[in-house]
């Protein structure tokens, strides 16, 4: 990770709706000091059930970590099949509080 990222790849529930999946996901995020929120973002790593249910559109979503859990928004998947997911303020993994 670059220096002030801060992040975590591993297991994690995705609710969507009545479905709960459970997937593989990296995260990562960082503080902007322009609107003063924390950004989080990552990728879900290709799911059958995950591609069968959204069919390339965009969702809401709940993530839900060992770390944390939070709400964010699936966007369409890249080539490889991966969903881009993002959300704002506090992220599904553990931050660094020591500066």
């Amino acid at each position: 990770m670059d220096e002030g990222e801060e992040g975590y790849t591993g297991p994690a529930t995705l609710t969507i709706g009545d479905a709960s999946l459970t997937v593989d996901v990296s995260l990562r995020g960082h503080f902007q000091p322009i609107d003063g929120y924390y950004h989080w973002y990552g990728r879900v790593a290709p799911h059958q059930e995950l591609t069968d249910l959204l069919a390339g559109k965009k969702s809401p979503a709940h993530l839900t970590t060992p770390q944390g859990e939070a709400t964010g928004e699936l966007s369409d998947p890249d080539p490889w099949n991966r969903y881009r997911i993002t959300g704002t303020s506090r992220p599904p993994f553990t931050l660094d509080t020591q500066a």
